[in-house]
């Protein structure tokens, strides 16, 4: 299978690593800087696995008819990857990869839903530097279509290919499993915040009380909406119901204890690598998504409102906030 994957950061290039590695004519298409870097080194690999170090082809744009496109650019990026492909990915197999929901609906302004499959990615990776990746940890690729519930002959086939990579498993509520993805995410908005791992963000107790503050506060609203959460392998919806329902001092203990053992490397999250990289993080598509759901309703989130605030103050002015800071400013929430 020709197997085009657009977007060269730490998913795109782990992904597209493993597959090359596994005998899958796997290209890349990247930004200028990771073209250059990954044409004079090809890709290195760390972390769990040990080291690997690969030649991927890469280019700017993509130059051929691929069987499948794995799109790995953030969801902010979609119309302007898309848009510049259409003509050849249009009898294609589109695998989307983002977080949040939004995605599957972008890519079906230039694809018939059909083509269009659904994943979620529960292994981990880390990518500051270009074509040099950490994989931080191991999961599953979940794959699935938000517009047809029934498995198809595509998502077969496909499974037996991500399987090279990682453990493809074929889901049947895609949107359920997505959903409950946003809660997995949505403290990554505080090592975005404080510019720090999610180790030593989460090392303190103060700090992971907002992260099960973050829950509560949306779990809230999804219960009143009537939004149905569904159970992700090693992430069972129980996770978010138990924090939830326990003492915050006590459930903010136990967080913090899974979290700073999450990773042996340091593990940043998506929302603060792109903001080290320069680029927007995908901060509305995560906390910005429950946001966004509470004012469809008419129901506030505030400290989730705030903390998107904050983030995007971050990405404006280039400046991460102190501890106290941020205390202060979610002081009234938590």
């Amino acid at each position: 299978m020709r197997i085009a994957v657009i977007g060269a950061g730490a998913i795109g290039c782990l992904v597209a690593g493993y597959l090359k590695q596994k005998g899958e004519e796997a290209t890349l298409v990247g930004r200028g800087p990771s073209v250059k870097a990954i044409n004079e080194n090809g890709i290195t690999i760390s972390g769990i696995r040990g080291n690997l170090s690969v030649h991927v082809s890469i280019a700017e744009t993509l130059n051929y008819l691929p069987e499948l496109v794995i799109l790995t650019t953030k969801t902010q990026d979609i119309d302007s990857a898309l848009a510049d492909s259409t003509h050849l990915i249009k009898n294609s197999l589109l695998l989307t990869t983002q977080n949040g929901v939004q995605a599957d609906k972008i890519a079906a302004k230039y694809l018939p839903v059909d083509k269009i499959i659904s994943s979620i990615v529960m292994f981990g990776a880390t990518n500051i530097e270009p074509g040099k990746v950490v994989h931080n940890f191991e999961g599953s690729w979940i794959i699935g279509s938000l517009f047809n519930s029934r498995p198809t002959e595509s998502l077969l086939s496909l499974s037996l290919v991500l399987d090279k990579a990682f453990p493809a498993i074929i889901s049947q509520d895609m949107q359920g499993m997505k959903y409950l993805k946003i809660f997995v995410n949505a403290n990554n908005c505080l090592p975005a915040i404080l510019g720090k791992s999610m180790q030593e963000v989460f090392s303190d107790l103060t700090v992971s009380r907002i992260s099960i503050a973050i829950w509560k506060e949306a779990f809230e609203v999804f219960d009143k909406i009537g939004i149905d959460l569904v159970s992700l392998p090693g992430f069972p919806v129980e996770n978010i119901t138990k924090f939830t329902s326990m003492p915050s001092a006590h459930a903010a203990e136990i967080f913090s204890s899974l979290m700073r053992n999450l990773s042996k490397d340091p593990l940043y999250g998506s929302i603060l690598q792109s903001i080290m990289r320069g680029k927007l993080s995908e901060i509305d598509y995560i906390n910005g998504e429950f946001v966004r759901l509470g004012q469809e309703h008419n129901l506030q989130l505030p400290l989730n409102k705030v903390l998107v605030e904050m983030v995007h103050e971050v990405e404006a002015n280039h400046r991460f906030f102190s501890k106290e800071e941020l205390i202060q400013r979610t002081k009234e929430l938590v």
